[in-house]
């Protein structure tokens, strides 16, 4: 038996799923976005499990058209509860299921229980950015399994975070950098079901706010999470300066000082343009 929280006439549109890597880059994070933006404006619902990274960036990228997030756990618990702006907004303007009943704790057990479900209500499902033993790779078994399409998206053969991806390319899935690849190829799966064009609530901006970037707990980031966090946005492709501001919400003069310490630690790379990556 499944709860659901939120709209659920969205299942009625054809369901795409996009999932990828929890530390995802500030490219890969840019990248399912972008995506999620582009399958929503095709009249495609984005499903994904509201796990930070790759996750909460495509169910950003497609709130205003409609997504679908699976969660671990109960309905009514929001896990990570970095992500309860993202679970606010979702309840509210896109929908939230789960198998397991209300009040459940997520468990490290419940996840591929999870994963079987992102893939069933999907026509197909797209990666961007895992790693060899990724949990989305137990989600595209899944789709494999179900009868269902697999995209991936290609990266670096220097970061980890690439490698499943590229192992799913070198199986056979579907290169894809747009969403027109993945439209292309479900193209005859779409014409069965056409899209379903659905009026979407109005959605305050305040709360989209907080979906797209909650707060730290203690209201600021130190230095040494800072690095981390910037790190973490970091890869072997270069990426604009302004586009690791925004994504870690730290001031652009806290991240020149991090990028100078790690380019004196010769951990990181500039290019022309205003962009760095990782060495």
């Amino acid at each position: 038996m499944l709860t659901m929280l939120g709209r659920a006439e969205l299942l009625q549109a054809p369901v795409v799923a996009v999932v990828g890597a929890r530390n995802a880059s500030a490219n890969g994070r840019r990248l399912a976005r972008e995506l999620a933006a582009g399958l929503g404006d095709a009249g495609v619902v984005v499903a994904s499990g509201m796990a930070r990274g790759i996750d909460a960036a495509a169910h950003l990228g497609a709130l205003d058209k409609g997504s679908v997030a699976v969660v671990a756990g109960g309905a009514d618990i929001v896990y990570p509860e970095e992500n309860r702006g993202l679970y606010d907004a979702l309840a509210q303007q896109g929908a939230v299921i789960a198998e397991l009943p209300l009040g459940t704790e997520p468990q490290a057990r419940h996840f591929p229980r999870r994963n079987r479900i992102i893939s069933g209500i999907s026509l197909g499902v797209v990666v961007v950015e895992a790693a060899a033993k990724s949990g989305s790779l137990i989600t595209t078994r899944f789709a494999l399994e179900q009868g269902r399409e697999v995209f991936a998206v290609p990266g670096s053969p220097l970061d980890p975070r690439c490698r499943g991806c590229n192992d799913l390319l070198r199986n056979g899935a579907t290169l894809t950098e747009t969403a027109a690849d993945i439209l292309t190829q479900l193209g005859p799966l779409l014409q069965d079901r056409p899209p379903v064009r659905l009026p979407v609530p109005r959605q305050p901006r305040m709360a989209l706010a907080v979906a797209a970037a909650p707060p730290p707990a203690n209201g600021a980031i130190g230095e040494e999470d800072g690095l981390d966090l910037l790190v973490e946005k970091l890869s072997p492709t270069p990426v604009a300066v302004d586009e690791l501001v925004r994504q870690c919400q730290m001031s652009a003069a806290s991240v020149a000082t991090l990028l100078l310490e790690l380019e004196l630690a010769g951990r990181i790379e500039r290019h022309p343009g205003n962009l760095v990556s990782l060495r």
